[in-house]
């Protein structure tokens, strides 16, 4: 394996990064921490992160998608200031705001639903999913969900039962059903084809039973390994929903609003849901979320999600404003050619410096792209080792870059990454990678990630 020249050399954090990580494990609890390295932040411009004592650091995780415009934003930040020195009120729950009812108009315009659609507007991607989950079960009166294995849809409730991510051994939920997702990359049957008829066939086995309340799924599956599933696939399911009259919703909360290249990952195949779920980027750094869907089942169950902050107009506020940068600046398109020149760029560097042994595969869309970490160079042999070694060296040379699915390195910077920063993002990650066994087990040990 030939290693590159060390064009980016290390710079340990400083001694106020290491008092805020020993102040960190004091005091934040254990339930909601996911490290991958000793990782300190004291601000944030741009596409970087600065460390305690001002160390930077390219993000390209953009804080797993939600930090969608970068850091520090002038037009956001103002939006925000103006809310909060005004606000019309700080709920949701029992008043309406201006900004609120705007954010839900044009969600609705977005997404294009028909007449007579709904907007629930939550705090993060697992509410809105939830609440999509829930009313789904409401409106039908059927029990059960059918989700996908490697699927990821909250942190909570019914969202984590649909997870298998989280529940690899068996389902929290009694009425949850995980059916294959066919990965073109590790084809189950050696054939991608053969693959997407037989999951197709399993689905309409499931749906002909008849006690399905709807059908959860991502376009592309993030925290699962960053899977682009085999052409073909959103399409044989969207049919078969619709065949049965049963609810599609597609989750669409990190990788949507831009960041395949099309406003709506599902676009890729010119398919529509019956309810789609936004999230992360959503809010522009502040927590917001979204279901969209038909009235006959987001209405359902009324005052069923009570969340006090949900829907507050400061939130609706950056939202809104996000969402008319993302248009204007027509980022979509934007990540569609940055992303284009940063997979390319990995690509050709693997081929270049000859680590076909240790990446088995460069895939991707947009700005949402997968480095898949192998062993001798066979996709059969995963090595997440290596993955959480090369994570933690890149951090070590200056980049954020966390790993899914065991083994892959999910590359998913702002959406206004420079063509200059993808150049050096994709040339901190070939170091990376090429000199991951630098990185003692020691090192990595406390960092359990995922």
């Amino acid at each position: 394996m030939i290693s590159p020249s060390p064009s980016h050399p290390i710079t340990l954090p400083t001694a106020d990064a290491a008092a805020v990580l020993g102040r960190d494990a004091q005091v934040i609890a254990g339930v909601e921490k996911l490290r991958f390295f000793p990782l300190a932040v004291d601000s944030g411009e741009g596409s970087y992160l600065v460390e305690p004592g001002g160390r930077r650091l390219l993000d390209l995780s953009a804080s797993w998608t939600a930090a969608g415009l970068g850091y520090g934003n002038p037009e956001i930040a103002r939006a925000i200031a103006d809310a909060a020195a005004s606000p019309a009120g700080v709920s949701g729950l029992s008043a309406i705001s201006t900004d609120a009812v705007a954010l839900a108009e044009r969600l609705l315009d977005l997404t294009r639903m028909p007449s007579g659609s709904r907007v629930y507007l939550g705090n993060a991607g697992t509410d809105a999913n939830e609440a999509a989950l829930q009313a789904c079960r409401r409106a039908t009166g059927r029990p059960r969900v059918i989700a996908f294995i490697g699927g990821y849809h909250g942190g909570m409730g019914l969202a984590r039962a649909v997870s298998q991510v989280l529940n690899a051994t068996a389902p929290a939920d009694p009425h949850v059903t995980y059916l294959p997702y066919p990965d073109p990359v590790r084809p189950r049957t050696g054939d991608a084809t053969e693959t997407l008829t037989q999951d197709l066939s399993a689905l309409e086995r499931n749906l002909d039973i008849g006690d399905v309340a709807c059908i959860i799924m991502e376009p592309i599956q993030s925290d699962g390994g960053l899977i682009i599933p085999v052409d073909g696939f959103l399409r044989g399911v969207r049919d078969a929903a619709t065949r049965h009259s049963v609810p599609l919703i597609v989750d669409e909360v990190k990788v949507g609003l831009g960041r395949t290249g099309a406003m709506q990952a599902y676009a890729h195949e010119g398919i529509g849901p019956d309810i789609v779920t936004y999230g992360k980027s959503l809010g522009a750094g502040l927590p917001l979320s979204a279901a969209v869907g038909p009235a006959s089942i987001l209405d359902c169950g009324t005052a069923s999600t009570l969340l006090t902050s949900a829907a507050n107009p400061i939130c609706a506020r950056a939202g809104l404003t996000m969402l008319n940068i993302l248009d204007r600046e027509d980022l979509s398109s934007h990540a569609a050619d940055v992303g284009a020149q940063l997979t390319g760029e990995l690509a050709q560097g693997v081929a270049a410096l000859g680590l076909e042994a240790v990446v088995g595969d460069v895939r991707g869309r947009g700005l949402t792209i997968g480095i898949d970490i192998v062993d001798a160079g066979d996709l059969g042999r995963r090595a997440p080792y290596r993955a959480r070694k090369a994570a933690y060296r890149a951090w070590q040379l200056g980049a954020v870059v966390f790993y899914v699915g065991g083994n892959v390195l999910e590359v998913t910077p702002p959406l206004t990454l420079s063509e200059r920063e993808a150049h050096e993002g994709a040339s901190i990650l070939l170091q990376a990678i090429a000199e991951a066994d630098t990185v003692t087990d020691e090192e990595i040990a406390p960092f359990a990630g995922w």
